[in-house]
């Protein structure tokens, strides 16, 4: 299968959780015997930022504008499937253009499901319009659960599949290290995230000065006030996460509030982690427990009080116990190569269905 992907970024992993999903799901999916073009818009911000410019698994290529996508257009058109990505630059536009120009399946992949919907409901079609929807062949969501009939049956996708973030376990291991930190967050700034890291790592810092915290991502404000004990780094790359987490004695997971409110919108950190066997504490959401068994395999905490409690309270068997059975978990269902035979089954089902509705038509024109 030759496959064309038109994603936000495969080059930089900065201030996105985009390009590492991508990496590890086209990576496995490679992996399987198919071919690969990635195309990513040419942005001065991912340019200043890039941490991968010739990857192995697939062939990446730049472009600067929809009107110099049209170098694409053969290579587009004898594709056996194109995939757009959610908040491509331009995606209406360019989602409009690939539906027209491609022969094989097309499809669209959401990284950012919940949000993507929210704003569709206020009428901001920044990278996707309801119109496109249809005319998508299948649509890979971030979100699972009764988002996906949603989109069925509200905006009319044909083909509505979860395809959730993963993890490649060769580039996560577990690592021996020394603790640098009791409980760790990694994750670019969000206004509507920061509440929840406020009332589970900041407010748990505030009240046990003798632990220690750290925050790594981008864009946080410079009017935040951290607490003394709270290390803040301003971007871990991708090599480096393993040792992050392994330097973690816990790892705090938050999740965006659109993302809560749909429920099934597991964050990419939180498989990252767990095959790290870091132990992770986590906000609550509907559908959490189909993929990690809360108590078992991860703590849903909703006060300060809960993650103290856990910091000081649990010994080291218990807090290796629960990152161990985490980590089998996910290796067990949540890889990427999980995640890569899936994308694969839809697609072919997607040309299975076309040719069937060709078929159709060609015998009722008969």
């Amino acid at each position: 299968m030759r496959v064309i992907v038109l994603g936000l970024s495969l080059s930089s992993s900065w201030g996105n959780g985009h390009a590492t999903t991508f990496r590890a799901l086209l990576k496995a999916f490679a992996a399987r015997g198919h071919g690969v073009l990635f195309l990513e818009r040419d942005v001065p911000w991912y340019a200043a930022h890039r941490d991968l410019t010739d990857p192995e698994f697939c062939d990446l290529e730049f472009y600067t504008s929809l009107e110099d996508l049209e170098r694409y257009r053969e290579t587009i058109a004898a594709a056996d499937a194109v995939i757009v990505g959610s908040y491509v630059p331009e995606g209406v536009a360019v989602g409009h253009w690939v539906q027209e120009t491609a022969r094989g399946v097309v499809a669209f992949y959401d990284i950012d499901t919940p949000v993507t919907l929210a704003k569709l409901e206020r009428g901001d079609y920044e990278y996707l319009s309801p119109q496109l929807i249809p005319n998508y062949d299948a649509y890979f969501s971030f979100t699972g659960g009764p988002t996906l009939n949603l989109l069925m049956e509200r905006y009319g996708s044909p083909a509505a599949r979860a395809l959730y973030c993963s993890v490649d376990p060769e580039l996560y291991p577990v690592l021996d290290q020394k603790k640098r930190w009791d409980l760790s967050y990694l994750g670019t700034y969000s206004p509507d995230r920061q509440p929840t890291l406020e009332r589970l790592l900041i407010e748990p810092a505030k009240r046990a000065p003798h632990l220690r915290f750290v925050v790594a991502g981008p864009q946080y404000p410079a009017d935040i006030m951290w607490p003394e004990n709270v290390e803040r780094i301003d971007h871990v790359p991708p090599s480096e996460h393993p040792a992050f987490y392994a330097a973690s004695r816990y790892t705090l997971n938050v999740t965006r509030a659109d993302m809560i409110r749909a429920g099934y919108s597991p964050s990419v950190r939180l498989f990252e982690a767990a095959a790290c066997g870091t132990p992770i504490i986590s906000d609550s959401w509907d559908g959490i427990e189909t993929l990690l068994e809360p108590g078992c395999e991860i703590v849903l905490a909703r006060q300060a009080a809960e993650v103290i409690q856990m910091l000081e309270g649990w010994d080291e068997a218990r807090r290796s116990t629960m990152g161990w059975a985490a980590r089998e978990r996910i290796l067990a269902e949540h890889t990427a190569f999980h995640r890569a035979a899936a994308m694969e089954r839809d697609l072919v089902e997607a040309m299975e269905r076309r040719q069937q509705e060709l078929r159709l038509a060609m015998e009722v024109g008969v």
